[in-house]
Formats: structure tokens, sequence, C-alpha cells
């Protein structure tokens, strides 16, 4: 059994298997999943487990070269925008209706029990050397 990192079985498999450029997304509980694009619901009930708690443990165990950002996150969740700009690298800015046509390419999406605006980013991997 795993000692660190991603315990999630489901999760650490899909991890392994990114490469450069690949996409993903870590998702409140209200973001759509487009069709095709599997979905690791970690969510089990409001609030729980939280986008921070997720993303952190995310961005411990990825290369992240970029990040994209809905624009409405600045006005409709300003702290957690705050700590993004913080913790992300590169971030990119789009319309939140443009963010969902974006999440149609990613890899999977990792759904948490969030319930504030606008908690979703894409993350696009980088490389280790």
């Amino acid at each position: 059994m795993k000692k660190h990192g991603i315990l999630n079985r489901e999760l650490a498999g899909r991890f392994a298997k990114l490469g450069h450029t690949d996409k993903i997304v870590v998702a409140d509980c209200g973001l759509p999943i487009p069709d095709g694009v599997p979905c690791i619901d970690l969510s089990y009930k409001l609030g729980e487990p939280s986008f921070r708690t997720i993303l952190n443990v995310v961005l411990d165990d990825l290369v992240v070269e970029r990040a994209v950002l809905a624009d409405e996150i600045k006005t409709n969740n300003a702290e957690l925008w705050s700590n993004l700009t913080e913790t992300l690298p590169n971030i990119s800015y789009v319309s939140h209706e443009e963010f969902k046509r974006m999440t149609e390419q990613a890899k999977f999406i990792i759904r948490t029990g969030e319930t504030t605006p606008y908690a979703n980013v894409i993350l696009q991997c980088g490389v280790i050397f």
C-alpha cells in the first residue's frame, strides 16, 4: 500500500498516465461534466472535501505549468481568487462559458464538494526536467 502522495487508486493511476500539456480539472460540485470526460467524484457532502484541500494535494503530486480560471472568480469569490494567485503558475482567464467548453478537452475532472462560486481550475501538466 502507498505511504505518501495520492492514495486514491483511481487518481494515482490517472496521474501516472499524464504527460506534458495534458489538462485536468479540479471542480466544485456544481460544474457540469461534459459527456465523455471521466469524472472522479470525491464529494461526500456539501463542502467536503473542499476545493482547496484537493487542489493542494494535486499540486503536491503533479508538475503544473499553467492554470486557467473563470474571470468571474475575481468578483464572485475574491478570497479564493487571492489564494489561487499566490499558489498557481501562469494563470490565464476566460469567461465561465468558455471555461466550461474548455473542460471538454480535459483528460479527467476531479469533482470536490466545494460550494463556493467559480471554484474551478484547469491545470496544464508540465515536465519534471
